[in-house]
């Protein structure tokens, strides 16, 4: 998950009188490139596990590795900011994240998990730092009064770039491995997983090259200055302090508004992520035919896609069953449906009571993934698939709900929550053990039911300030 974080709009400053057009069009292919980042993971993962020939719990790792970035580094990326300030501090998490996406060339020519962990989680500190850095510029490039605008277009991109991304990876990690699977099989066992493990290095040296671009870029525009971005406004706090409180954690529905990040975030990457080894272990051998003919059309423009930029195109069979390749196409699916919820959730929002659509979305994904664990076969995995639509609307309704009535805690409150990201790391992990040592990923997928069903308590009760 690579979600645009809140942002104060400026409210009493007139729009600048230049253009920011270009500004507007490098911060929109920032967050583009949050999302890909991002939910490359989940095609990543499996990959790794096959590999590096890990269990279930040591390739939940990967997600560990990326999202604890979001806990240590928030601190020290606002110190960075604080210091260098905001356009360079783009600058240097550009260059972070190039300098992690190159460990991923020499993890791959030794095959090293640990290595490869390392890249994963110097591309995330780059990532933390970027969205601590680029979130307040989206307020000032315009108007004040279509600040709101720009958050939803940059978070449309944010969900671009995430359904992309194992779209386009599904078929360079695996369709390329079963492209190549009749001279694969001449070799042994050590050398096959080795010419493997190669095939990452282009997708992340590519990913390097266009980061060290982009951070060129953000170098050479001429962005506002962030002093230009007037205080928010002051809340009164005599609410607060007349009920003797001295910290954001002494709110009650802020506190459980801290697990619910947590654990909204922790079940998008954590059903995101297992889909694919979820569809493994369901032995699908024949597929029916709506999703043959979604692979084959996927499959054929994202070849186009290929071809345009100079890339050889893989193609993906749908007759032996399923495939890594094909639950790559299921993991874009689910980041889809997510980008669909979230476009048709803007004006949805805006006339219904959010508390209730919170409500009615996490029942809706307590009751799909319940289906899901007790059917068998490709149902199974649509069944997951549709959690994305559920998992739209999750941030936008919570994060407001979580700091009402915080007044002066307000930016304290924001931060714990923004730090609950963590639960990307967290969630996945216990499923990985669960299912490597609790019965199979069957029994693991219980997990994110409960964590829907605590989102429905706060979505009923949890919610209410006290």
């Amino acid at each position: 998950m690579a979600t645009p974080l809140p942002s104060s709009a400026p409210t009493n400053t007139a729009a600048p009188a230049r253009s920011y057009a270009l500004p507007m069009v490098a911060m929109t292919a920032l967050f583009f490139l949050f999302g890909a980042v991002t939910n490359f993971n989940g095609v990543l993962m499996p990959y790794l596990k096959d590999v590096c020939q890990l269990t279930d719990f040591q390739s939940s790792l990967v997600p560990f590795a990326f999202f604890i970035a979001y806990f240590l580094m928030s601190l020290p990326a606002g110190w960075v900011i604080r210091r260098l300030g905001y356009q360079r501090g783009i600058v240097v998490g550009l260059v972070v994240m190039a300098a992690g996406a190159l460990l991923f060339i020499p993890a791959a020519n030794a095959r090293a998990f640990a290595l490869f962990l390392a890249g994963l989680g110097v591309l995330g500190a780059g990532i933390t730092l970027l969205q601590v850095a680029a979130n307040p510029y989206v307020s000032v490039l315009g108007p004040a009064n279509r600040a709101a605008s720009r958050v939803s277009i940059v978070g449309v991109a944010n969900n671009l770039g995430g359904t992309l991304s194992p779209l386009i990876g599904g078929l360079l990690l695996f369709g390329s491995a079963a492209a190549i699977q009749t001279r694969l099989a001449t070799l042994s066992a050590e050398q096959r997983l080795a010419e493997e493990a190669a095939l990452v290095k282009s997708p992340y040296l590519g990913l390097a090259i266009f980061l060290v671009v982009l951070g060129g870029i953000f170098w050479l525009l001429r962005l506002p200055e962030i002093d230009s971005i007037p205080a928010d406004e002051t809340e009164e706090i005599a609410s607060a302090t007349t009920a003797g409180r001295h910290s954001a954690l002494q709110f009650r529905h802020l506190v459980l508004g801290i697990g619910a990040i947590f654990l909204y975030v922790g079940v998008e990457v954590g059903l995101g992520d297992f889909l694919i080894r979820y569809g493994e272990s369901q032995n699908i051998t024949q597929l029916s035919s709506f999703t043959q003919a979604l692979v084959r059309g996927l499959n054929a423009v994202t070849n186009y896609g290929l071809l345009l930029i100079g890339q050889t195109p893989v193609p993906v069979d749908t007759s032996t069953g399923f495939t890594k390749a094909i639950g790559a196409v299921l993991v874009s699916s689910y980041w889809f449906g997510s980008m669909i919820g979230r476009i048709v959730g803007i004006p949805l929002l805006s006339r219904f009571n959010d508390r209730r659509m919170l409500a009615g979305v996490c029942l809706a994904g307590v009751a799909l993934v319940l289906a899901s664990v007790l059917t068998r076969g490709e149902a199974a995995l649509w069944l997951v698939v549709l959690c994305g639509l559920c998992n739209s609307i999750m941030w936008p309704v919570i994060f407001p709900l979580a700091i009402k009535g915080l007044g002066a805690f307000t930016k304290q409150g924001s931060s714990y929550l923004i730090m609950a990201i963590v639960g990307g790391a967290i969630i996945p992990l216990i499923m990985g053990w669960v299912a490597t040592n609790g019965g199979g990923l069957r029994v693991a997928f219980i997990l994110p039911a409960l964590c829907y069903a605590y989102l429905l308590y706060y979505s009923l009760s949890g919610y209410r300030v006290r």
